[in-house]
This record gives structure tokens, C-alpha cells and sequence, in this order.
């Protein structure tokens, strides 16, 4: 409604626009052309040369001769005027107003003014009475019969964790008839990209109802009280149309912890819309068949509140896809393209921690890598590339610029890291080691695979931490501490992530102990500096573990570093030589 407003109030602005044109074109190409004196009028009146005058309200009158010319001059405008015109035999014509010419565009310019204003207006009044309700932008109604489980793969314990849900929605009165009360809410939580929006949208299909999605942010807004009235309308649509499902994205941008009263501002509006939300969700029956699912990605910052029973009372975790559950996903995405020689099995194996997300555009990257080719199907070379794109970038294609001192520093860097990783974790398979820069700042890089696992122990994290050193620490074995580089930026950023996470959040550390420092609240910013001595210790230690662990295999260190130098690439098969030549 608003968008055929703002349509319409085009209208009278082009009309006011083309008046305005009319009236300066009448003004300024009158066919009277010519002007005379008031003194030149009445010689040709004394002579008797005037036939007609036509006198009107303006402040000139026309003149017509006997000889047909025409003229105009000025309006006297006395009272006994037209008696002296007509007492000499001159044809008076006589009007109220101003001629049509100028009056029918001055009176629509008037009548565009005032019809933008009253729009403009209404446009406002519209805009605050409107701004309350759920636009049709933010709200899709999906009742299509065809999404449903088949159309997802993977993340068979979600599933079915909601077929009971789809059950309810399709034939009510078989649980009512047990007594039993379905969850009002249902809250999915997970890493990003994993499904969760696929699967809620999945229960309306399977369920026949329509599915109405919105996102947490469509209802905060900077006044206090609108986002609160938007929630009351979502949920009076939902129940308008009987059975649905009301599917909340991003729900912790209303519904994280309430703060106590300390709020002011955005965070009132917030806790207002939040306290909406759950008096909608107490409010409706188990019979009016209205299931309300909302997903987030960190189910810890939402307020206790929204996740007691009688709200959100069942929480279903979608977890990043295992390796069955990638190649199921891999062959839906693969099933309407043309693809020959893909061995989905090892790419399931290669995209270990990818989400259903990263899967759909690893596949995508392929297909269009193909098109570009105007390849006849899809291949295992255009997988590998676009797996080299999604996980590192581009790479770079002039590489001219680049100066050998520097590609010898990144052949040595990640030379370092291959190494570090093939002996410490023997079990990850490394499937590319390059010095090629890419688009996203790379100048090189190392794809390991590491393998499924649910837990990760203290032994394999600090292995990890010197998998990451290792390119640091050829650097200064090679080139001296004095010639270390920035190289390392993102490896020492990850690291300092694993042994923080280590030490204050996993358990795994000597000053807090099984303390977990994000819990202690005020009392954690006396553990700073302990916390800080002990972290550096663990990394200088791994780091000089690291730098002895290179130096002990520097012959290796320098094979692989001269091969990079000169093929810029290795796969895992020319890395596997390399290693039963030097260790077996």
C-alpha cells in the first residue's frame, strides 16, 4: 500500500510541473505581440481607427483596429471605461476573469499543490500508523507442497526431532486425544550455514502450511513500542490463516539476556519486543495449530526466559553434516548438473567442518568454473579449483611483481607448515601446499584435511599451535629473527585463539584450572595478567619445540621448499613421495 503512495504522488508533481510550463508558455508567446502606450490607444480612439476591445481583469487590454490589426496596452481600469468605448461605436467585449489560456493552468497548479501536500501528509499519517504493522516484504507466505525433507539433506537428528511437529500440524486431534501438549516453540541453534532456516521452512512443507519467515532485525527499530506492535500482527496474521508456521531468523537480536533494568533507548525497545514475543507465545493454544520456530547461532546469549518450557521449550541442535551426511548433500547438489569422473566419496573426506552452506557453493564455484570453460560437464579438475576457491580465494594470475626474495620467504613458510604437519599429525592429509598468492591476501597456503572428530584432546590443540608456528619459525631458522616477516599474522592470531580458549575456556590450563573465565564475571579481570604469562609461556614453548623439530629434519625442510620454488604447487602425492624418501 505504501509503495502505490509514493507511486501515485508522482502524479500531481508532474502535473504541477507541466501547468508551471503552460503558464510561462502563454506569458511569454501570447499571439498579441504587439505593445503599445496608453497615449498611442487614444489617438486611435479620437481618429476612430478602433473597432473591438476586450477588456478582463488583467492589467492589459486587447485592442483590434478597423484595418484587422491587433495590439495591446495598458488597462485604465475606470469606472465609465466601457460607457466612452461604447459611445463611440466600439465593440465591447467584456470578461470576469483572465483568459482560459492562463487560468485553466493556474487553477491546476493550485489543485497539484495542494494534492501533494494532502498526499504527502496522508503519506505520513499512513507511515506512522504503518510503520507498526508487518509489511508484505518482510513476510513470506510460503504454503509450497514441495519443499520438505527431500529437498534437504543431512542432519537426520534434526529431522527427526521435528517429524512429531509435522505430525501435530497434520492431525491435531490424535494428541489431544492423549492429552499431550505440543512444544509452542521450537529452537534451532547451530554453527552458520548448517540448515536451520532449510529445515523450519522443511516442517511447514512437509506439514502443508504456510510458512511465514522474518529475521529478528525486522523488528528492532529506534522507536520504543513499534517492534512489540509488529510482533502482535505477525502472530494476528499467522492465526487469520489457521495452521502455519512462524519461523523467527536471528532471534537473538530481540532476545538476548535482559540486563536488569540498566537499559535505555534501543535496548528498551528491545526488551519491550521481546516481552511481546513471549506474551504472543503464551497466549495462543496448542488447538490453533501455530508452531513458532526460530533459529540462532549462539543459543547461550538468549534469555532464560525465551527458552523455559511453555516458549521455546524444545532446543534442536543442527550440527555441521559428518561425512555421511556430506556425501548426501554433495549428491543433492550435484543431482540436476552435468558431471562426470567426481569422486563424491573423497570429496566428502576433503570438505571435513563444511557446512551444508559451504557444500552448495563449493558445487556452485565448480559449475560455473565449468561454464566458463564451455566444458561438457562438470569435472574432478573444476571441484579441485573451486575447493582452492572457497577455502583460499583466487589465485593470482600475473605474478610478475613478485620478487624472488619474497617467494623464496613464502616457499620456506609453507614449507614449514607441511612439514610440522606431516610429522606431528601424520592422520590429517595434506592436499595442497602452494606459494601462488591469492585475492584474499594469501601469498601462500597449505590445505590440510583433518579428520571427523567430535572432541579435540589437549595433545592434538598443541600440535595444532605448532602446526601453525612452523612458518613462522622456518622464517627466523632460515632467514634470520632479524628478517621475520608479517606473514604470520593470521597464523599467530589463530594460535592465540587456540591457547586462550585452552586455558580460559576448555580446562586445559594451570592458572584457572577447570575454572572457565567467561563465567567469573567482575572476578575475571584479576586473572588477566596470570592468565596472559601463562598463554606466552605455552606458546614459547610449542614455538622453540617447533624451531627444534625443524632443525632436526632442516634437509626436508629445504627439499620442500626448493620443489615449491620451482613448480609453485605440491599435491599430496608429491608430498608423500618426498616423505618415504626422507623417512623410510
Amino acid at each position: 500500500m505504501n509503495k502505490i503512495k509514493n507511486k501515485f504522488v508522482i502524479i500531481p508533481i508532474i502535473t504541477a510541473i507541466l501547468s508551471l510550463g503552460a503558464m510561462i508558455f502563454f506569458t511569454y508567446s501570447s499571439p498579441i505581440k504587439n505593445l503599445k502606450q496608453y497615449s498611442e490607444f487614444n489617438m486611435d480612439l479620437t481618429k476612430g481607427n478602433i473597432s473591438k476591445v476586450e477588456i478582463n481583469d488583467t492589467s492589459k487590454i486587447k485592442v483590434e483596429l478597423k484595418d484587422g490589426s491587433i495590439y495591446s496596452t495598458d488597462n485604465p481600469k475606470t469606472p465609465n471605461f466601457k460607457e466612452e468605448l461604447l459611445l463611440k461605436g466600439i465593440t465591447v467585449k467584456e470578461s470576469a476573469g483572465a483568459p482560459p489560456e492562463k487560468t485553466i493552468p493556474s487553477g491546476v497548479l493550485t489543485l497539484s499543490v495542494i494534492a501533494i501536500v494532502f498526499m504527502t501528509m496522508s503519506k505520513g499519517r499512513f507511515s506512522s500508523s504503518s510503520i507498526s504493522a508487518v509489511d508484505a516484504s518482510d513476510i513470506k507466505d510460503k504454503a509450497k507442497k514441495n519443499f520438505g525433507f527431500s529437498s534437504m539433506a543431512g542432519n537426520d537428528e534434526a529431522k527427526e526431532s521435528v517429524k512429531d511437529i509435522i505430525d501435530f500440524l497434520q492431525n491435531p486431534e490424535k494428541y489431544q486425544k492423549y492429552g499431550a501438549r505440543m512444544p509452542k516453540g521450537i529452537m534451532l541453534y547451530g554453527e552458520p550455514g548448517t540448515g536451520k532456516t532449510l529445515l523450519a521452512k522443511a516442517v511447514a512443507g512437509e506439514a502443508g502450511v504456510p510458512f511465514y519467515a522474518v529475521s529478528g532485525s525486522d523488528f528492532v527499530q529506534m522507536y520504543v513500542g513499534v517492534g512489540a506492535a509488529r510482533i502482535r500482527n505477525l502472530f494476528k496474521k499467522a492465526k487469520a490463516h489457521g495452521k502455519a508456521v512462524i519461523f523467527i531468523d536471528e532471534i537473538d537480536a530481540i532476545g538476548k539476556k535482559r540486563d536488569g533494568g540498566k537499559a535505555s533507548g534501543g535496548s528498551d525497545e528491545r526488551d519491550q519486543t521481546l516481552n511481546a514475543l513471549l506474551t504472543e507465545m503464551s497466549g495462543f493454544s496448542e488447538q490453533e495449530g501455530i508452531v513458532v520456530m526460530a533459529a540462532t547461532n549462539r543459543l547461550d546469549v538468549l534469555d532464560s526466559a525465551l527458552l523455559r518450557p511453555g516458549r521455546f521449550d524444545r532446543h534442536v541442535e543442527v550440527i555441521l553434516p559428518d561425512f555421511s551426511a556430506r556425501q548426501q548433500i554433495l549428491k543433492l547438489y550435484l543431482k540436476d548438473k552435468p558431471y562426470t569422473g567426481i569422486n563424491i566419496t573423497d570429496l566428502a573426506h576433503k570438505t571435513t567442518y563444511f557446512s551444508g552452506a559451504k557444500l552448495e557453493n563449493l558445487v556452485n564455484e565448480a559449475a560455473i568454473l565449468a561454464a566458463k570453460d564451455s566444458s561438457s560437464s562438470i569435472t574432478e579438475e573444476h571441484i579441485d579449483k573451486a575447493f582452492s576457491i572457497v577455502v583460499a580465494g583466487h589465485e593470482k594470475s600475473d605474478r610478475s611483481s613478485i620478487k624472488q626474495k619474497d617467494r623464496e620467504i613464502t616457499a620456506y613458510h609453507e614449507a614449514g607448515h607441511a612439514l610440522v604437519s606431516m610429522i606431528k599429525l601424520p592422520e590429517e592429509k595434506i592436499s595442497k601446499v602452494t606459494i601462488i598468492p591469492t585475492t584474499k591476501g594469501a601469498g601462500g597456503y597449505t590445505l590440510t584435511i583433518p579428520e571427523d572428530s567430535a572432541y579435540k584432546t589437549v595433545d592434538y590443540l598443541r600440535k595444532r599451535i605448532m602446526v601453525l608456528l612452523g612458518g613462522r619459525a622456518a622464517e627466523e631458522i632460515i632467514f634470520g629473527k632479524e628478517n621475520i616477516t608479517t606473514g604470520a599474522y593470521s597464523d599467530i592470531n589463530h594460535s592465540t585463539g587456540l591457547v586462550t580458549n585452552m586455558v580460559t575456556e576448555y580446562g586445559m590450563g594451570k592458572t584457572l584450572g577447570l575454572l572457565k573465565l567467561s563465567t567469573l564475571g567482575s572476578l575475571s579481570s584479576t586473572c588477566g595478567a596470570s592468565v596472559i604469562n601463562e598463554c606466552k609461556e605455552t606458546i614459547d614453548e610449542l614455538y622453540n619445540d617447533t624451531k627444534e623439530l625443524l632443525l632436526d629434519n632442516i634437509d626436508t625442510l629445504h627439499k620442500l621448499a626448493k620443489d615449491l620454488l620451482d613448480v609453485e604447487v605440491l599435491y599430496y602425492d608429491d608430498l608423500q613421495d618426498i616423505k618415504q624418501k626422507r623417512w623410510q
